[in-house]
């Protein structure tokens, strides 16, 4: 089936947060992405998976208004966007609340609200009980729990993950998947997650989008029809399965 996402709003549905139209990426004289249309409502995860190279974080960045793209057009509908990186980027020198508290401070938010934002976040996540260690003293998934929880304190409307489990252990990548699904029930933003795990996809989605091999051009748009939330044992069913298999056959065609 056609990749593109129609960018005219269906009222019947939620809003879109982002609209994609035409849009392109070129650095110098080479064709990063190529022209693309992808909308994104509130209460979507949008999974993008394809072949490294292919301008799934170049998507990404033009979701953030990090780059602007060459060619097309970008509708925002919110400037309240969290940013998720593949490293957890914390402050070695702040302790975890501090870090999480981080977004907060430079917005300018009190020190009443930030204190009462960053408390709920840290429970969120299940970090109550490090908020004063520094990243040193935490695990590789802890420091992704607190990556995650200092996105989640100013409550972004449109929420961007760039491969945040991708370097962890599959046990470890499990359960903050199901963190961050448990954060998407309760929250309901627009979600952009890019991964390289099928699986994963699959897993967390409404919705896959296939990309190309660069120039990266969306090739395919899978339905995840499993209704949440979701338990890690639905990866073990044939339905799961078969959808699976399904993305796998499109990201090799892709490649």
């Amino acid at each position: 089936m056609p990749a593109t996402t129609a960018t005219t709003v269906d009222e019947t549905k939620a809003p879109y947060l982002l609209d994609f139209r035409g849009v392109g990426r070129r650095f110098g004289g080479t064709e990063a992405l190529a022209p693309c249309d992808l909308t994104v409502r509130r209460g979507e995860m949008v999974s993008l998976i394809g072949p490294s190279g292919c301008g799934k974080s170049t998507l990404l960045r033009l979701s953030s208004r990090l780059d602007q793209p060459s060619s097309g057009e970008i509708d925002f509908r919110t400037d309240s966007v969290g940013y998720v990186f593949q490293d957890a980027t914390l402050m070695p020198w702040r302790s975890v609340r501090r870090n999480v508290a981080l977004l907060a401070e430079l917005a300018g938010t009190s020190r009443a609200a930030t204190t009462e934002a960053v408390d709920a976040a840290l429970a969120t996540v299940g970090l109550t009980d490090f908020a004063d260690h520094l990243p040193r003293q935490l695990s590789g998934g802890m420091k992704m729990r607190a990556s995650l929880a200092r996105s989640l304190v100013l409550r972004p409307e449109v929420f961007l993950f760039d491969e945040p489990f991708g370097a962890l252990d599959e046990i470890t990548r499990g359960r903050l998947n199901l963190v961050l699904m448990d954060l998407f029930l309760e929250h309901r933003f627009a979600g952009l997650f890019v991964t390289h795990s099928v699986e994963e996809a699959v897993f967390l989605s409404t919705r896959v989008l296939v990309m190309s091999a660069r120039p990266g051009r969306i090739v395919e748009e899978i339905e995840v029809p499993f209704a949440f939330p979701r338990s890690l044992d639905l990866r073990y069913t044939p339905a799961f399965a078969e959808l699976a298999g399904r993305v796998a056959k499109a990201l090799e065609a892709a490649s």
